[in-house]
């Protein structure tokens, strides 16, 4: 990884990329930009905020154009004020929604050509937007809340990665799957700086159904990346660890997934999770996702004993699978 040169400052095409991290950006120079060709992707992974608030800037700067058109015209609106532009906006308006009062009518050839024009627009727009309304609204989606945070503590007595999910719906997503890998910096032994990327196992990566919370545990065996890792060394390889969740929605019949990162800032060491899980007065269970985020330190468990084998770890994991899976 080499630092950029000067001249990359003037007159190339710089983009700001945000990883699957939540904090981290990349600047991607000499990208060709092609906001057109990649209009439709960029409207669909927009917010709602952002593609209402573009749906109605349009909207309204379309339709002053226009006025704007039939007020060079001079009289080309009949009933109409003239040169009042709230007249020409209100009858663009209604031409561009076909709504046609009746009150003011286009006057003469340029006029009906101009209207002609907008109807078009506007039947053209009506169908993108109709279009894109859908496919945002119809995509499949699961809302999963992901903990903050992640915690390095011990777990079945072996120094493990913990982090949590929760199904936020509380629908049936069955047969889900959890896949984490972790991506830092390393140099070759050319002297080359790269981001590379570890796949990291977990005691219990897939479950029949995910309902309600899930605990993901990463043992921190001589095997894992990240064994004798500190957030200090996180910080300096600038570590990311990146989860996916994969499932089969049964209400929408179709796959779903989510996707959350870490940044060396939130993996907190020698710490716990606050346990959420409740038992009410008349006997059942109860989850208070009012504290699903909150982890307290855990004394020094971790590193104040060192970490065992491989042995140990396969312990755990076979008493991991023979768990629910759910905290």
């Amino acid at each position: 990884m080499k630092p950029a040169a000067d001249g990359l400052d003037r007159g190339v095409a710089r983009r700001v990329l945000r990883t699957a991290a939540n904090a981290r950006e990349t600047v991607a120079i000499g990208l060709p930009a092609s906001p057109l060709r990649d209009l439709y992707h960029w409207l669909l992974s927009s917010s709602w905020r952002r593609f209402f608030g573009l749906v109605t800037a349009a909207y309204l700067g379309s339709n002053a154009l226009f006025a704007a058109g039939y007020l060079a015209l001079g009289d080309g609106i009949e009933e109409a004020r003239p040169g009042n532009f709230a007249d020409a906006f209100f009858f663009s308006v209604q031409t561009m929604a076909t709504i046609g009062y009746g009150k003011m009518a286009p006057h003469g050839f340029a006029a009906n050509a101009l209207v002609a024009v907008e109807a078009l627009v506007g039947l053209l727009g009506l169908a993108l937007v109709t279009g894109l309304v859908f496919a945002k609204f119809s995509r499949p989606t699961a809302r999963v809340l992901f903990s903050r945070v992640a915690v390095v503590n011990r777990f079945q007595g072996v120094p493990s990665l913990l982090f949590r999910m929760a199904n936020a719906r509380g629908n049936q997503i069955a047969e889900a799957r959890v896949h984490l890998v972790m991506v830092r910096t390393e140099r070759t032994e050319e002297g080359e700086e790269m981001r590379r990327v570890y796949d990291l196992e977990l005691l219990r990566s897939q479950s029949a159904f995910f309902q309600l919370t899930w605990l993901a545990v990463h043992p921190l065996t001589p095997g894992s990346p990240l064994h004798g890792e500190t957030a200090e060394s996180l910080e300096a390889k600038e570590v990311d660890l990146v989860v996916s969740l994969s499932g089969f929605d049964e209400a929408l019949s179709q796959n779903v997934y989510a996707r959350y990162g870490y940044g060396p800032g939130q993996v907190l060491f020698d710490h716990r999770f606050v346990d959420v899980l409740l038992r009410l007065p008349d006997g059942r269970r109860a989850i208070d996702y009012r504290r699903f985020h909150d982890a307290v330190p855990a004394e020094g468990r971790y590193l104040s004993r060192p970490a065992e084998g491989r042995e140990p770890a396969r312990k755990a994991s076979t008493a991991g699978k023979k768990a629910s899976g759910f905290s």
